[in-house]
């Protein structure tokens, strides 16, 4: 027994001395080097798991598309305020009817706003709106044309006033205005709008039946899903800046309406293969959050920038498609009331338009 207990003090002994060297190191060297060091083990401790993180979605862009993985013809393309302020003649229509000829376009959203902050719509933002629904109508069959309402919201911007219900009625009477004038739909693109929100669930509930009782469509555009859990908290803790939302609040979104449009650009991702994958990511998440009969579009960047949230070189039409047939095909490849929203028209370039076809249409 002797025996042993000296074998088991020999061994605490050696296996001791390594601990007690670096100790003995550490003790000798300068405040300067033991706060580099400190300072370095900390910075590994945070990268690990956000290495990790990036190397999870970046293999969300692995592997190949289904070939079932194409428009359905439910897409849908912004178009600027140009329509509908009479910069934009019957030529014009002509040439965006020739445009989306063979395309998976149905629904334009067409800029008839903004909303005033107390929710009201001048008639005069918008003094050639009959003229645009009616010429659209007869130059586009089958094209469903949406009246695109938007505005800042309160708490982040003083503006729109969601939480008050007087506002909220102001908005639904302009919602009325706009169906009058011949539009299809209503189509409300309001930010940033906090997830929690009871306001903005409260207006939808209070439109959702107008647009029904004229056949009409009620659709939203919406933020990007968490990533990360409760990264939209942490967001506005730190920047008080909401960018996304919650995968449940989304899912209470998308129940209140006919068609949800995610807003899937401005990521700030660095590459083109980190976005893809990123498209991949969000369509999942949103295919898991909206009811299979509501319309659920992924936005496509038809658009140029090159700044912070939005790098150029990365957003590509082409990448972002990718992704999106990456993730349909993984999450809900049967899923008949999907497609792609295309923002917007008058900056888009003719590589977008070739992108969207050869990558979504053909």
């Amino acid at each position: 027994m002797a025996e042993f207990g000296t074998r088991v003090r020999r061994i605490t002994t050696a296996a001791g001395r390594p601990l007690r060297a670096v100790r003995s190191r550490w003790r000798r060297w300068s405040r300067w080097r033991k706060c580099l060091v400190a300072a370095l083990v900390a910075v590994a401790v945070l990268v690990t798991p956000v290495g990790a993180a990036a190397l999870a979605l970046r293999l969300q862009y692995v592997g190949e598309p289904s070939p079932e993985a194409r428009t359905r013809g439910r897409d849908a393309v912004w178009l600027g305020h140009a329509w509908v302020d009479g910069r934009k003649g019957d030529a014009d229509v002509a040439a965006l009817a020739q445009r989306l000829a063979g395309t998976g376009v149905r629904d334009l959203y067409v800029h008839t706003g903004p909303l005033e902050h107390d929710g009201s719509l001048p008639p005069t933002v918008h003094p050639r709106a009959r003229w645009f629904t009616e010429a659209a109508h007869r130059a586009l069959p089958g094209i469903r044309v949406q009246g695109w309402l938007g505005d800042e919201v309160k708490p982040e911007k003083d503006a729109l006033d969601l939480e008050d219900s007087p506002t909220r009625d102001r908005v639904t009477a302009s919602a009325r205005q706009v169906l009058d004038l011949g539009f299809d739909g209503v189509h409300f693109d309001m930010e940033p709008i906090r997830p929690g929100s009871k306001g903005w669930l409260a207006l939808l509930d209070q439109v959702r039946p107008v647009t029904a009782a004229r056949g009409a469509q009620l659709s939203v555009a919406a933020p990007q899903i968490d990533p990360l859990p409760w990264q939209h908290d942490i967001a506005i803790a730190l920047t008080d800046h909401g960018k996304w939302w919650d995968q449940a609040y989304f899912a209470q979104t998308a129940r209140r309406v006919d068609q949800i449009a995610l807003m899937t650009y401005d990521s700030s991702m660095p590459t083109a293969g980190f976005y893809g994958a990123y498209n991949a990511y969000q369509t999942e998440l949103a295919l898991e959050a909206t009811p299979e009969d509501v319309d659920l579009l992924m936005g496509l960047p038809f658009y140029w920038e090159d700044k912070w949230g939005h790098w150029g070189h990365a957003e590509t039409v082409e990448d972002g498609i990718r992704g999106i047939r990456l993730g349909l095909g993984r999450q809900d490849l049967g899923r008949q009331r999907f497609g792609v929203g295309l923002y917007v028209d008058f900056a888009a370039t003719e590589q977008n338009w070739e992108d969207y076809r050869r990558g979504w249409v053909r």
